[in-house]
């Protein structure tokens, strides 16, 4: 596997920490968290661990720099203010991330959904992040909890209604 095409910035030791300049500070929190996302995407994970000290992503170690944690929490918060992570837990250690936000993911699913003529249909989580014939679409290979996220979000807009049986998910659209 090719090694991942990491920014300049990351080869710059000053990155590693949080800077106290305003206006320097926020640039260098919006190529983290475009980092983070590209990164993951890359990857093809949807979640971060804050305790995972020696992810590449937070540790370079040609120059012996590492995010603290608490700068990693910081990344992750502005994800969270532009609508692309979560927590997961009341301690903001384990965070779900979006490569797009829930609201683009819904909006993505529900664009095919009238394209390909599935409303009134049932369909499976499965079926909507897996099948092949969507490897074009931005939602394709999208983790399941991440889908059920923004599901969550197209049924409180009444667009569908998900249903459950036995641990498992469907979703039937309007």
């Amino acid at each position: 596997m090719a090694e991942y095409p990491w920014p300049w910035q990351y080869n710059f030791p000053p990155f590693f920490t949080l800077q106290p300049h305003e206006e320097t500070r926020q640039q260098q929190l919006e190529v983290w968290a475009d980092l983070f996302l590209k990164y993951l995407k890359d990857k093809n994970r949807f979640s971060l661990s804050i305790g995972d000290q020696n992810s590449p992503l937070f540790h370079n170690e040609s120059l012996k720099r590492r995010l603290s944690p608490e700068f990693v929490l910081t990344i992750l918060g502005e994800l969270e203010r532009t609508g692309h992570a979560n927590p997961l837990d009341k301690r903001r250690q384990e965070w779900q991330v979006y490569w797009f936000t829930l609201e683009d993911y819904g909006n993505m699913v529900y664009d095919w959904v009238q394209v390909t003529g599935q409303t009134n249909t049932i369909c499976t989580l499965y079926e909507i992040a897996s099948n092949e014939e969507n490897s074009h679409l931005g939602f394709y290979g999208v983790d399941e909890a991440v889908l059920l996220s923004a599901l969550r979000l197209l049924e409180e807009k009444g667009r569908c209604e998900l249903i459950e049986m036995d641990g498992s998910h469907g979703v039937k659209f309007f």
